[in-house]
């Protein structure tokens, strides 16, 4: 077992009194242990404000672009310690630590590009600019420079190198130093990553800290000029938002959280044909990977009465494919939930979904590959089938986040969207069918409650990405229960972590002072 430090004002550190144990899920077997305790997380937070902040300001764009390159090759050097750390800490299959791992550098890397896109320039400019009055002389123009705080990135459990990138990589570019504190269950990869960040020596100073363990009071002292992204449940984000200095000095805090997604089949697919086949395989997908410990995964099943029979019957014999057990095998395409805490709120939330009315189509018998379910983590994939939509509250109401989602019928499209708006905002609605006009109703009504929307259609339906599947071009975040907040997105994540301001002056001076 070893022992979790943080890196913190440029050096490694190891907290002391009662540590916290991460375990192998897949057996229970500590794994490592980690703590802050006695660790001076305030002086970080001024390290990265005074270190971190001015290296990253004296940098253009596509120097800092450079940074990002430099991270994502040098983890991908050694992603296969990398997966090692995922699948022993994480109870991860190969694949879906590879998920997270390329996650993580293909971010890294896409910024990296973007960087260089923007150039040799510190600040953005945004527009052509306004004239303000009769004189085309007196003229404004908008720009955004970076704050000149610390982002505190506090991330979830079920994507520790993918979570820690994504964040930093954003925040990187636009000019903020970065405090990342992994959730400390699963930051046996996280600290991987940080480690190889750090023998690498690609990170410029206080650019890049990292917290394994407990962050104490420290978000107690982000002033106006910091940032706080999270990532996690709803009631964690309503108490993060709600910190005294939090409001008191309007630190930005942005927030993803729970989310019910859904997936809905138009009337127009046919049992067997590829839109068909493609709408079952990617929810089944979205069931299993990760053991359905993703926040973008399919939660909620829509189809048209007439197609339900044979959507559960399609879905049920695909999820009946997928081997479960030790994630170390190449046989195995699920692994276990990644504690034992998840273990019972799956469980719990299960028996949640059946007692508000929903019933089980899948078998719940354990059929584990080379595990025993006496010291993993283990629950076979569940499908359940709701067919009084709106009576089923609790489906509507609670994320079981694991291998869980309720398949339930609809009539028209105006209810397709009534029923995924229950749900009270989402990350991902996945719409599958070709019929442009039955599409429209359905597409841009479910735009109004998530924060991505993915059609499957004929033409794309062996070459498009899953509805899990995150791209740093396109934004990721969502209204309502999903928290509010937003990242990536190309150059639209960078405004979280700059300033827009208006400049107002003489035209010619103005175009003189911003290049």
């Amino acid at each position: 077992m070893i022992e979790l430090r943080s890196f913190l004002q440029g050096q490694w550190k190891t907290g002391a009194g009662r540590k916290a144990t991460l375990v192998n899920p897949t057996n229970g077997e500590p794994v490592a242990e980690t703590s802050t305790e006695g660790l001076d997380l305030v002086a970080a937070l001024r390290h990265a404000r005074d270190v971190g902040g001015p290296a990253l300001g004296a940098m253009t764009f596509a120097e800092r672009g450079e940074v990002l390159k430099r991270m994502s090759k040098a983890l991908h050097e050694v992603r296969d310690q990398l997966i090692e750390a995922s699948i022993l800490n994480g109870g991860t299959t190969r694949s879906d630590a590879k998920f997270d791992i390329d996650g993580a550098t293909g971010t890294l890397a896409y910024y990296a590009g973007l960087g260089k896109r923007l150039g040799d320039v510190r600040y953005l400019v945004e527009g052509e600019g306004e004239q303000l009055t009769r004189s085309p002389r007196w003229w404004a123009r908008h720009v955004r420079v970076p704050l000149r705080g610390v982002a505190v990135h506090v991330n979830a459990f079920n994507f520790p190198a993918w979570g820690l990138a994504e964040k930093a990589a954003v925040a990187l570019l636009a000019g903020m130093p970065v405090v990342s504190k992994p959730a400390t269950s699963t930051a046996l990869l996280a600290y991987r990553v940080m480690e190889r960040l750090v023998e690498a020596d690609v990170l410029p100073p206080g650019a890049l800290s990292l917290v394994c363990g407990s962050t104490g009071d420290m978000l107690e002292h982000l002033g106006r000029e910091d940032v706080l992204a999270f990532t996690g449940s709803g009631s964690t984000g309503t108490l993060l938002r709600g910190l005294r200095n939090v409001v008191g000095r309007s630190v930005r805090v942005n927030v993803e959280a729970d989310s019910l997604n859904a997936a809905v089949l138009c009337e127009d697919v046919e049992p067997g044909d590829e839109v068909f086949q493609m709408f079952v395989r990617d929810t089944a997908r979205e069931i299993t990977q990760k053991a359905g410990q993703k926040c973008t995964a399919t939660r909620r099943i829509f189809v048209p009465p007439a197609l339900i029979d044979s959507v559960q019957q399609a879905l049920v014999e695909e999820l009946a494919q997928v081997k479960v057990g030790d994630p170390s095998l190449d046989e195995v395409r699920m692994g276990p939930l990644a504690t034992r805490q998840q273990l019972e709120d799956v469980q719990a939330g299960i028996r949640r979904l059946l007692d508000a009315g929903s019933r089980r189509v899948t078998e719940d018998e354990p059929r584990l590959h080379g595990a025993s379910r006496d010291g993993g983590f283990f629950v076979m994939p569940t499908l359940l089938r709701a067919d009084s939509p709106r009576d089923a509250v609790a489906v509507h109401e609670h994320e079981v986040f694991g291998p869980v989602a309720t398949l339930m019928p609809y009539g028209t499209a105006e209810e397709a969207v009534d029923l995924v708006a229950l749900g009270e905002g989402g990350l991902v609605s996945s719409v599958y069918g070709s019929d442009a006009d039955r599409l429209r109703t359905m597409v841009l009504g479910l735009a109004a409650h998530s924060g991505r929307v993915l059609i499957g259609s004929k033409k794309v339906a062996d070459q498009a990405t899953a509805p899990g599947m995150v791209l740093p071009s396109c934004v990721h975040g969502g209204p309502g229960r999903a928290g509010g907040g937003e990242e990536l997105g190309g150059e639209r994540g960078l405004a979280f972590y700059t300033q827009r301001t208006a400049l107002q002056g003489d035209r010619p001076l103005l175009d003189k002072i911003l290049g």
